[in-house]
């Protein structure tokens, strides 16, 4: 499902349930969602570097790609930790092109910093993410914090389903991405297929 037709497809239909904007992950996806809407694409690039653990729009070259792809708004890893481009300058840049910049988040001390730099927008994509064990539930209480500091919070990661949805906003946050549990339908399964490999295996069958 790793190509532009299905990628815009899953667009598309997110739409026509009541999206009100997209998260895509790079240039050439955001590219050909943009060719097929008008409505609001956040963007970003996803690498695997060898001398960083930042995956997230990491290089000033990904934003100039985004932002000529169409992006809105531009997504970055704002973490605290070891990085190709300091986080100012992708903030600059991201601006430079005329776009908003939205801070991907691990902790209170990453969003302050993005904030102070002149981001517009943050978010809790990366709670949890920084870590040995990942999580398997939105970070209301970082979400919270977020909070206090801007009104333009974005709740993500682990959103998996309305009712997660409901207790973010009721958290604080402005707007809520949910990735996995509507772009991923293996994910899906694999979340259906473990909850009932648990119930049989209490019942003893």
């Amino acid at each position: 499902m790793d190509n532009a037709a299905m990628v815009v497809g899953f667009a598309l239909a997110a739409i026509d349930g009541g999206a009100a904007g997209l998260r895509i992950e790079s240039a050439d996806y955001v590219a050909a969602a943009r060719a097929a809407t008008d409505k609001p694409i956040i963007g970003l690039v996803k690498r695997d570097l060898d001398d960083s653990p930042v995956r997230i729009t990491p290089w000033l070259d990904d934003v100039d790609a985004l932002a000529a792809a169409g992006a809105d708004i531009i997504a970055y890893d704002a973490t605290q930790r070891t990085r190709p481009v300091p986080t100012k300058a992708l903030v600059e840049r991201i601006h430079a092109h005329g776009r908003v910049a939205m801070a991907d988040c691990s902790i209170i001390k990453d969003a302050e910093q993005a904030l102070a730099e002149g981001a517009e927008i943050v978010g809790s994509t990366l709670a949890g993410y920084t870590g040995p064990v990942e999580p398997t539930e939105p970070d209301l209480e970082l979400i919270s914090a977020m909070r206090k500091l801007t009104p333009h919070v974005v709740a993500e990661g682990n959103v998996r389903t309305p009712a997660l949805a409901q207790e973010a906003l009721a958290a604080g946050a402005a707007m809520v991405v949910v990735g996995s549990a509507i772009t991923r339908p293996e994910h899906v399964t694999q979340w259906f297929r473990a909850a009932l490999d648990e119930t049989i295996a209490r019942a003893g069958a």
